[in-house]
Formats: structure tokens, sequence, C-alpha cells
């Protein structure tokens, strides 16, 4: 790296902590510092849902799952913009209609308060879980752009996100996130170009190469759910699609943040349709690597490089300075992005559905008190979860701690569905269909066997044989056909129309009257 270069990536990380003193004389309630006080116009919303979904995970897995294979990890978010044309409309003005802040208050409203505190209990250990993931993964890569201590990095990152969080609240990240998307969008554009005419015959010469080698698909199109094929993927879109858009609170949250119902939907639909024409992006710059490499007088790879590893070498070596730092800094600002929405959303969980429904007459000025020292600690503890994981190489009891938050978050998205569009269905029912699911999971993760072929538990023919992505898809499914047939059996009062798809259709028949 260049001086021009570790320039460029502090001017970034720099960047972000001014962002954070620069909104912070601005957040003097919780309404201001969780939702930004509703006043965020609906493209920078938009770009801030974007920048969330595309994390620093997409920005070096992608490229090396393109280049090892093809591009049917792409299934996944091509299913998004159908799912949100379907519920966006009902979705949205259900949420700004019903709570206040947290996501789960809706599940308490519907089902009482069991199902929130289960449903904010798997958000926040998924996504705690998920930000010390991050902070790893990242920190292993710009450690070796930088030549820098990986310890050190996690160090500088963790309390860049932390200030820019504390101080600045949810206004300071959604326009840090509109400059880290912008940011993101021109790295990899950058890199896009330089591969494209960087070997001899130019973009012509590259899809001959991806085409030959069939770089550019979206198969296997088996109908089977043992492997990773085009179903698999097409089904796992669809549930990762409803619990991002219908119970993740780093994307309800976003909702709470638009001016009206009409801004909201606008900014659900930018943030999804920018999205997706990156995640293809970056799933091209892997199949542009891929011709690159292979190239007549292509450079040569080390020996034993894994396909993930090829992206950041090209970085490393190929690119020129400047260039460089521009990736190197999209890199730090795509963690960046994602990590201040998870500190957010978690301080924000913490407050409403625990310190304020519990402790009753708390003042709001108390919450937001209570709500600067939730970031404070959920930074230092995803912190201290990238150090285990460096300390341990990312593997041994971290991989079964999240196994096991796997096995007690089972059916969030069945228990959406279930109250969106039954009225019948009654916390009864759905406490028997999430028992179900939990002990279903647990079989299915004890008995799934690795890479390696070898399981935690070993029941031979009766081992959990389908693909790891269709675990979720199931656990689902049978929140809501469980929880549905169970309620069926317990004589409770329909719910109110206003909290299922029924009011809203109510609505729109007298609108349109």
């Amino acid at each position: 790296m260049h001086w021009i270069d570790y320039l460029i990536v502090l001017a970034s990380i720099a960047a972000a902590i001014g962002a954070g003193f620069f909104f912070a004389r601005r957040q003097k309630d919780t309404s201001e510092y969780f939702a930004a006080g509703g006043h965020i116009p609906a493209w920078a919303v938009g770009m801030s849902i974007f920048a969330t979904l595309i994390s620093s995970v997409t920005f070096l897995a992608y490229p090396g799952a393109a280049y090892g294979g093809n591009w049917i990890l792409l299934v996944q978010g091509l299913m998004v913009p159908i799912v949100l044309v379907a519920l966006i409309g009902i979705i949205v003005p259900l949420f700004r209609r019903v709570i206040r802040l947290s996501t789960y208050e809706y599940f308490e409203r519907r089902f009482g308060l069991f199902a929130r505190l289960y449903s904010s209990v798997a958000f926040t250990l998924g996504h705690f879980s998920k930000s010390g993931t991050v902070f790893f993964l990242v920190s292993m890569a710009l450690a070796t752009f930088l030549n820098i201590n990986i310890y050190t990095i996690v160090l500088v990152l963790g309390i860049t996100i932390i200030v820019l969080t504390l101080l600045g609240g949810m206004e300071a990240i959604v326009w840090m996130d509109v400059a880290q998307g912008m940011l993101l969008i021109g790295g990899g554009v950058i890199c896009v170009l330089i591969l494209m005419f960087g070997i001899d015959g130019g973009p012509a010469e590259l899809f001959r190469i991806a085409g030959e080698n069939n770089k550019i698909d979206v198969g296997p199109y088996d109908w089977s759910l043992t492997e990773l094929t085009f179903i698999v993927m097409v089904l796992n879109g669809i549930f990762y699609a409803l619990q991002k858009y219908g119970t993740d609170q780093t994307i309800v949250q976003r909702y709470l943040a638009a001016k009206s119902d009409r801004q909201a939907k606008k900014a659900a639909f930018i943030g999804v349709f920018m999205s997706v024409p990156i995640w293809a992006l970056f799933m091209f710059i892997g199949t542009a690597l891929f011709a690159y490499y292979h190239a007549t007088g292509a450079p040569a790879l080390p020996d034993g490089i894994k396909a993930d590893e090829v992206f950041p070498y090209f970085i490393a070596h190929e690119l020129p300075v400047g260039i460089r730092g521009l990736i190197v800094a999209a890199l730090a600002a795509a963690a960046i992005s994602s990590l201040d929405s998870d500190l957010n959303c978690i301080s924000a969980i913490a407050v409403q559905d625990y310190y304020a429904r519990f402790k009753k007459n708390v003042t709001d000025r108390q919450q937001l008190r209570f709500g600067r020292w939730m970031v404070l600690l959920s930074g230092v503890g995803a912190v201290g979860v990238a150090c285990l994981y460096i300390s341990w190489g990312g593997e041994g009891v971290l991989g079964t701690l999240f196994g096991l938050y796997a096995i007690f978050s089972a059916g969030i998205v069945g228990i959406f569905l279930l109250g969106l569009f039954s009225r019948r269905a009654n916390k009864q029912g759905l406490l028997i269909g999430i028992v179900v699911a939990v002990l279903f999971t647990a079989w299915a993760v004890l008995t799934k066997a690795d890479k390696n072929g070898v399981s935690m538990i070993d029941m031979g023919e009766w081992n959990f044989t389908h693909h790891k992505y269709m675990l979720g898809v199931y656990s689902h499914i049978i929140v809501l056909v469980v929880g549905y047939v169970a309620s069926l059996f317990f004589r409770t009062p329909l719910a109110d129309k206003e909290l299922t798809i029924y009011g809203y259709l109510e609505e729109k028949r007298k609108n349109e009257a």
C-alpha cells in the first residue's frame, strides 16, 4: 500500500467519526436517536437500506463464489423484488401504524409477550453474532492490505463504528450510509472496468472465456433439495426477503425514519432495486477475475490460492496507487454501514422490548441514556466476539454457539406470516408451532453432516440430508402450518383486523369507494 492509499482509507474512517460528532447535537430524544425524527427523504432512506444489505461479506464472498462456481447465490437476491412488490404496500403501513419503534411490538400485540421476547432475542443474538463475524472477516482482509496487526484493525474499526452510532444516532447512520453506498458502487464499477479492459481482446474475450466455462449461470436446475440448486435458492430467497422486510429491525426501523407511508415504500423499492444490480456487479467481478487470470498471457496466481482469496489478491497486486486505496476504503465503508445499523437497532430493541417494557414510568431522557449505553456495550461485545474469532481461528466454540442460536431462533418468518394472514391464529397455537420448529431445527442441526461428512449426532438414515439453506425454509413453514392447526383447538376471540392483512384490505376498499 502506498501512502496515498493509506490516506484515502484514513479519510473515509475520519469522515465516519466526524459524522457522529456533527449529528450529535440533534440527538435529544429517542425518536430522533432511533428513527431520525421521521424526516429523512425517501432516496436517502433507500440508499441506507441498500448500504445495510450490501455488507463487506458481500464485497468479499460474492466475487469468490462466482470465481469458484457460478452466479447461483444471486438467485436469493432476485427473489427479494418479487416478494417486495407483493407485500411492501401492506407491511410498511402496518408497522408505521401499530408500533412505536420495535418490530417485535407487533408480535406482542398479535400473539402476546412470549412472541415479542422470542423474536427480539432471536434478532439480537443473530445480529450480535453477525456483527462479530463481519468484524472478523473484514479485519482479516484489511490487515492483509494495510500490513497492520489485525487486533489494531478491529480496535480502530470498533471505535469508529461506536463513535458514529453512539453520538450521531440513526440520522448520522443514514447519511453516512449514503456516502458509503456511493463509495461501494464506485469501487465495484472501477474494478469491473479494469478487469474488462485489462486483458487482450477486452470485454469480448472476457465473455468468451466466461461462456466456455459456464460462469454466468444460476444452475444446476435439478429438482433436488439436498444440493445447492436453483430451486433451493428460490425457496431460500423467498423466506430471506420476508425475514428482511417483515421481521428485521434494521429494515423496519428505516420505514419509521421516512416522512410518510408513501416515502417509506419508495425507500424500500430504492433499496432493493439498487441492491440487486450491485449483487450482480460483485458476481460479475468474480466472473471477470476468472477470465482475467485465465486469459492468454495472464498473470500467475499463487499456488493453492482459494477462490475467496483471489479478489483480495487482485486488489493488492493489480490495482494502481489511489485506486487500491479507494477499493480498500470501500471495503471498510461496507463494514461500517452494516455494523452501525446493527448496533443502533440492537440498542433500540433493548430500550423498547425490555427497558421501557418492564420498567414503568421511565422518561424519554432515561430511555435515551439507556440506549446510548447499550450501543457502547453492544459495540464492545462485537469487538470481543471478533477477537475470539481471531484467537480461535474462526472455528470451534463460536461455531457451536451459532448453531445453537439457529436452533432457538427458528421460525420467525412463520410467526409473522401467521399473524398477518390469519385472524384465527392465537398465542397458544403459536407456542406449539414454535416448540415443534425448535425441536425440528435441533434435530436438523445436530444430524446434518458438515463438509467432512461428520455430524454432531449420527442417526444413520434418520440424519437431516437436505441442503443447509432449506433448514430455515422448513422451520418457518412448520411454525406457520403447525401454529395455525394448533390454534383451531383453542377457543379465543379473532384478532383485531388492524393487525392483519384484512384490515389493510378493508381500508383499501373504503378508499376506492
